[in-house]
């Protein structure tokens, strides 16, 4: 969920209830050293890093960001280095104790299980990611925004302490040249190497045309899929053009963007459907449908053991109750270019603090998308960043228009905002678009409610 809401402990409190418990692997890096430049409130990083297999690594990492009882409200969080093709030693080692961490501290003290959600579009950080977390004992990847063909196939060789590779999308490639990013994981290892189990496999699916596609083509075993209808948060797949004499109109769903559920249970795999599905009798609907149970975001998102800002929580919870508040799908506003929920109130902009005007700045860098330089190789460009900017970089005004930079804006959302010289950035919001159950949660558990009452609610 976004970057960060279904952090260590929501997924925690949910796996110790006997459900699949999933920490959002998105920015991680960023989010753990912020962590750090806060003081590591409670020391939970610290403890987790202390099981962490090469201490050198650990101490590295605490010397360049962990500052004791915090830093200062007005100082700016120290950027890391933003992803890149080739990334430093030091870069990598963020990204593996990171993932590492997140996952150690949700399966701390039980023995439920524990997922981990990547986004195909997001492949920088993608192998020493899954690396992390399988050094943490995670139980399965998800991962969706995209066809994860060869991901199966990265954590079989991940298990045996191969080398892997990840073929990288790069626009502009009219030479249609070859782009990998590459990962050893032997090149961190000191001493004896530890075992790895070779998570589950979930892919995030929105239809049954993709879930055929990775069953025959993945490098490696698919376990099972989540099945998303386009109401769910986050980023949606981007629906279906069925009439080129309107492709210039709005786009908008339609009945044929909904996922056919029984061509994907006649693929014998397990499956869950998301999007909607936050209710008992939703719960009940999917297990007819022959599904093994339902993805649940948004109930999970404002319980409080999320990680969005108590303010914000209070405030979305509030106006879920009086029915002041609207989750609109904004077609342009995420850099992917794939559709993104955002949550609105009183029915008009996104989500934003009062009185702070959103500045244009790419620092942080996940969304940015690779492009061939000819004989100079590859560069890095967003249509969130500076117009400019992209511009220069071969891109079009029109690419720009309209987007927002989730990056930032989701990192404020957990009270990790960057300061600027205007104020903190402010934050983007993303839900399902039924909030309707936030709000019975909110009435009937108060709107303190707990990931133990979102699920007592399901199973009632």
């Amino acid at each position: 969920m976004g970057i960060g809401v279904s952090n260590w402990r929501l997924a925690r409190a949910v796996s110790m209830q006997g459900q699949m418990g999933v920490v959002s692997g998105t920015a991680i890096d960023s989010v753990f050293v912020r962590r750090l430049q806060l003081g590591d409130p409670g020391g939970y990083i610290r403890r987790a890093l202390l099981h962490f297999p090469w201490q050198d690594m650990v101490n590295r990492a605490l010397e360049a960001y962990f500052i004791e009882g915090g830093k200062a409200d007005k100082d700016p969080f120290k950027l890391i280095p933003m992803p890149s093709l080739n990334m430093s030693k030091s870069s990598t080692e963020l990204i593996i104790m990171a993932n590492f961490v997140e996952v150690f501290l949700s399966k701390e003290g039980h023995d439920g299980i524990i997922g981990i959600n990547y986004l195909e579009k997001i492949q920088l950080p993608t192998l020493p990611s899954l690396f992390g977390a399988m050094l943490g004992g995670v139980d399965c990847i998800l991962m969706g925004a995209g066809i994860p063909l060869s991901i199966p196939g990265i954590l079989d060789s991940l298990s045996v302490w191969k080398s892997v590779e990840l073929k990288l999308n790069v626009e502009d490639n009219t030479t249609f040249q070859s782009y990998f990013q590459r990962f050893d994981p032997k090149e961190f290892a000191v001493g004896k190497l530890p075992e790895l189990k070779r998570p589950k496999f979930l892919a995030i699916v929105s239809s049954d045309i993709v879930a055929k596609t990775l069953i025959k083509k993945a490098s490696g075993s698919i376990e099972g899929f989540v099945v998303e209808n386009h109401t769910a948060g986050g980023h949606n797949a981007p629906p279906r053009k069925t009439d080129r004499l309107h492709s210039q109109a709005t786009p908008q769903f339609t009945e044929k963007d909904i996922p056919n559920i029984a061509k994907i249970a006649e693929l014998d795999r397990p499956f869950w459907i998301g999007g909607g599905y936050g209710t008992p009798q939703k719960l009940r609907e999917a297990v007819g449908l022959k599904a093994n149970g339902v993805q649940v975001g948004t109930a999970f998102a404002f319980c409080k053991e999320s990680a969005i800002s108590d303010v914000i929580k209070q405030d979305i919870i509030k106006k879920c109750m009086d029915g002041s508040i609207e989750v609109l799908t904004d077609f342009n506003g995420s850099p992917t270019g794939y559709p993104f929920k955002l949550v609105c109130l009183e029915n008009t902009a996104p989500f934003l603090h009062k009185n702070i005007q959103r500045k244009r700045v790419c620092d942080l860098g996940y969304l940015r998308r690779l492009y061939c330089k000819g004989e100079s190789g590859v560069g890095y460009r967003c249509p969130a960043e500076p117009v400019e900017s992209f511009i220069s970089k071969g891109g079009s005004v029109k690419e720009t228009l309209g987007k927002l930079c989730l990056c930032n804006g989701l990192m404020a959302t957990i009270g990790l905002g960057q300061v600027r010289s205007n104020g903190i950035e402010p934050p983007v919001v993303t839900s399902g678009e039924d909030l309707s159950v936030v709000a019975y949660l909110a009435k009937s558990f108060g709107t303190d409610y707990s990931a133990k009452d979102v699920i007592d609610y399901l199973n009632s």
